[in-house]
């Protein structure tokens, strides 16, 4: 009888131990569900992947797409209420909040690349830019060669001076670097004429030129700086919340909810101003819809 009942205790403790195994929760997932919160990191001025709306409250592209992981979140964890706080983020420190916790999910407009990969991780990407640069159509600037001895602007804590000096074109051009502690900063510099032009993601280039207060005088010129594929960071090591955020963006790719996420965004009108960009998809982006993936952006631009 003693057997009988140690082997019955033995069981039922077994049984009862097998579902809380199987729902042991790391990283994220366990401070999210540990916290009841979760964080987005987002930028004020990524248009239109993630700025602040005439009521100062984070939209854009990706705030929709990290919507969407954020009610898988909320579905995985069984925590309908579960609270989502909003923190800004500046190219400068939005890697180190990642690390360090402060932010969870970053909804902004990173380049995924080698170097950025040793410290974070990416979901699969989201959308693909070209880096080129902005200017005034009457500076009669078309080309890098034209900068020698002029302001260019950039947003410090991003990559574009490097990928000029790069350039076989920018390699013995003398341009005077002005940073601007965010985009909309870097956009007025050009606007101000304290820079001639302002090199960036063609995307965001459009967004700030469509929401300028006198569009038409702007174009966006010059050679492709890099290809570049812009996608949504997570802490690195993280594996089961980087593949609940995958195969959400996987799920959105199938369904075509990513398409029509792209359309509302990019070719229809947006706050504030209901500007339409029209900037139609491009192939680049097309191909990782069907083939989705995380790959970096020295994979798009082997020589």
């Amino acid at each position: 009888m003693h057997v009988r009942r140690t082997l019955a205790a033995l069981l039922t403790t077994t049984l009862l131990a097998g579902p809380v195994l199987a729902e042991e929760l790391t990283g994220t997932l366990q401070k999210v569900k540990e916290t009841g919160t979760i964080t987005m990191g987002i930028r004020e001025s990524s248009f239109p992947l993630s700025y602040l709306n005439d009521q100062q409250q984070p939209i854009g592209y990706h705030i929709d797409v990290c919507n969407k992981i954020v009610e898988a979140v909320k579905a995985d964890l069984k925590m309908p209420n579960l609270k989502v706080q909003h923190q800004a983020v500046t190219s400068q420190n939005r890697i180190p909040l990642v690390q360090n916790g402060t932010v969870d999910i970053e909804c902004g407009s990173t380049t995924n690349n080698e170097s950025r990969q040793k410290q974070v991780s990416f979901v699969d990407t989201t959308y693909v830019t070209n880096v080129r640069m902005a200017v005034k159509k009457s500076s009669g600037i078309t080309s890098l060669s034209q900068l020698d001895g002029k302001p260019v602007a950039t947003t410090t804590g991003t990559t574009s001076v490097q990928l000029m000096r790069a350039n076989e074109k920018g390699k013995n051009i003398n341009f005077k670097e002005v940073y601007g502690k965010d985009h909309a900063d870097s956009f007025l510099l050009l606007e101000t004429d304290r820079a001639v032009a302002f090199v960036m993601d063609d995307n965001l280039l459009a967004g700030l030129i469509a929401s300028a207060k006198n569009p038409g005088e702007y174009s966006i010129v010059g050679e492709v700086l890099n290809v570049e594929p812009i996608a949504i960071m997570v802490r690195k090591d993280d594996a089961a919340f980087k593949k609940l955020a995958d195969d959400t963006v996987k799920g959105l790719m199938k369904s075509g909810e990513l398409e029509k996420l792209y359309s509302k965004w990019f070719l229809s009108p947006i706050p504030p101003k209901g500007v339409n960009m029209n900037f139609p998809m491009s192939e680049k982006l097309k191909e990782v819809i069907k083939n989705p993936n995380d790959l970096p952006a020295e994979a798009y631009n082997k020589r």
